[in-house]
């Protein structure tokens, strides 16, 4: 098992930037990737960024690619979200996550930061 903190959330207008933190604990060895995902106020839950444990590739979805960078302190053990250009369809709440294996269930989740942002 793993514990995911988030943090960083808050306030910003348009084109501000922001950077999420995501501090993994536990049994890191485990883990396969780490990544974000963001709920919007009455909206599903969708994936954001994400990257390998112990690589650097990355992923990220078509509404972040080129603003948003998703990258590892690996002496840290903490993942961030760099956010670029934000825009007001960015707010939500960011949830880090993490998973065991390829193709697996993203099985530990964080509590969440919110993100708000005004135009």
């Amino acid at each position: 098992q793993v514990q995911l903190v988030e943090s960083g959330g808050g306030l910003a207008q348009a084109g501000d930037s922001l950077t999420l933190s995501c501090v993994v604990s536990g049994r890191t060895f485990r883990l396969y990737a780490v990544g974000w995902f963001r709920q919007a106020p009455g909206k599903e839950r969708e994936f954001v960024a994400a990257k390998l444990w112990s690589g650097e590739i990355t992923r990220y979805s078509d509404s972040v690619k080129d603003r948003f960078t998703i990258s590892k302190d690996h002496a840290q053990n903490t993942v961030y979200l760099q956010m670029y250009a934000l825009k007001p369809e960015d707010t939500a709440v960011y949830y880090c996550a993490a998973q065991g294996a390829p193709r697996s269930d993203w099985g530990s989740w964080g509590q969440g930061t919110r993100v708000t942002v005004s135009s």
